[in-house]
């Protein structure tokens, strides 16, 4: 089976190499690209049409906000929301999700959240495969 191809979009530098590193210790998954912000996000996505996205919510030009609104006029394109504000019940979760965001995963401790891959790896990792039914044991 071919690897699930996975595009980061965060305007962290370091954000993106953590999260990169989570995804890759995966063996079923992998990073085909980054982006800084939604609007070179969204040129990802029609280049290297990923299978699922990892989304970070506050970033400038673009946010990721205004990245699922433009989204979801291109297709159905599975999304995670990985953001410091990103806690359950926020207002930027509920839209994430309302925006068609299949999970919302808080960043623990705020934007340059250098403990993720500690505190949120596997959670990561975790949605990740049921939102790609990757685990045929757990329903997608």
């Amino acid at each position: 089976m071919s690897k699930k191809r996975i595009l980061v979009v965060d305007d962290s530098f370091i954000m993106r190499t953590i999260i990169k590193d989570i995804v890759d210790s995966d063996e079923d998954l992998e990073v085909v690209g980054f982006a800084e912000n939604g609007k070179v996000g969204l040129q990802r996505v029609r280049e290297l049409k990923p299978d699922a996205i990892l989304l970070d919510l506050e970033m400038p030009e673009m946010s990721g906000i205004d990245m699922l609104k433009r989204l979801a006029l291109i297709g159905k394109t599975i999304v995670i929301v990985v953001s410091s504000v990103g806690q359950t019940g926020s207002p930027q979760a509920l839209e994430s999700r309302r925006l068609g965001a299949i999970d919302v995963i808080a960043k623990p401790s705020g934007a340059m959240s250098l403990d993720l891959q500690a505190k949120k790896g596997h959670e990561i990792v975790q949605a990740l495969r049921r939102a790609l039914a990757l685990d045929a044991s757990e329903p997608a």
